[in-house]
């Protein structure tokens, strides 16, 4: 089998490299998995780099989440040719894995780009929407990082809940995308953010939504209304949550952090499947979808790691061990 790994933390491209391995034995009560999919997530990027809240032992395999396709069962376990969501990250990046039979999850057979991302982004974003605040019909919500798949995911999901939204992005060529994502507002960031929102929405946030960090944190908690709770979610400026005093003490703002790894280690199995089996549903009706920009062969993966860190892509890019 083929298996990209990293031996030393640092920049991706560079660090990434496609090892050859003998398969592993099938061991009773396990399932060996063809691997089909996987995406090239910011938290992949993080852990490769060192600068992840978890770490596995160097050498270690590459990837967070991914689809493949059962092709050996020993013991009971689902049958040849289902499509399960991989489990037991990392090690996505690779042609095959052998997984404990009851931790896999089966999904129907849909297309495997959409459903190679189900296990991190659709949930992250469902979590965030449902977890902090009882949004209300009517309601706003403004995000950063708008244009980025879990943005995207917001935009889908609370939109079908008549909650209305408020999207932030850090230059002016992706307004365009957020919008036609559709968001009902969109705005550059920028130290004018709290005047550019209270100019154009009719009510203040309930709830921020925040990727980036540093000084856009406080600028996007400014936006809120009293009282209201701003979640951090992600670090993509890798400085440090700046936020105004005044902010706490005089507007009562509350301060949350996400991470989904909490969310898999704490939730009962029941809760989760509950979860997965409803994005699954909306991703199957098309009520969720992520763009893709490209798919690459394994053989390309520190081509693809190079094309998916430029920054200026049109959608999501993904792996495919097994062939495109």
């Amino acid at each position: 089998m083929k298996q990209a790994i990293y031996r030393t933390h640092g920049s991706p491209a560079d660090v990434i490299e496609l090892t050859e391995e003998p398969s592993e034995d099938l061991q009773p009560g396990h399932t060996r998995v063809k691997i089909l999919r996987s995406p090239i997530n910011p938290s992949d990027v993080a852990q490769i780099e060192g600068v992840y809240g978890l770490q596995p032992p160097l050498p270690a395999p590459a990837g967070m989440e991914g689809i493949g396709e059962v092709v050996e069962v020993n013991g009971e376990g689902h049958a040849l040719g289902t499509l399960v969501l991989l489990t037991d990250p990392p090690g996505a990046w690779s042609t095959e894995r052998v997984f404990p039979s009851e931790t896999l999850v089966a999904v129907p057979h849909a297309d495997v780009d959409q459903l190679s991302m189900l296990t991190v982004n659709p949930a992250t974003a469902y979590l965030l929407l449902t977890q902090y605040v009882d949004l209300k019909e009517g309601d706003w919500l403004i995000q950063s990082a708008a244009n980025s798949a879990v943005g995207r995911y917001v935009t889908q999901l609370a939109k079908s809940r008549g909650i209305r939204v408020a999207s932030v992005v850090r230059r002016e060529s992706a307004l365009a995308d957020v919008k036609k994502a559709g968001c009902d507002a969109a705005f550059v960031d920028g130290p004018d953010l709290a005047e550019q929102v209270a100019a154009q929405l009719d009510q203040e946030p309930v709830l921020a939504l925040d990727a980036v960090a540093g000084e856009a944190f406080g600028r996007l908690a400014s936006t809120l209304r009293p009282g209201g709770t701003v979640v951090s979610y992600g670090g993509m400026s890798y400085q440090p949550v700046v936020v105004p005093d005044n902010l706490l003490i005089f507007k009562n703002i509350t301060m949350r952090g996400f991470w989904l790894v909490n969310w898999l280690m704490s939730a009962a199995r029941e809760e989760q499947q509950r979860v997965y089996q409803e994005l699954t549903g909306l991703i199957l009706s098309g009520a969720l979808h992520a763009p893709i920009d490209r798919v690459f062969p394994l053989e390309g993966v520190n081509e693809a790691l190079v094309h998916t860190l430029k920054g200026s892509r049109s959608g999501k890019v993904l792996l495919a061990p097994n062939g495109v």
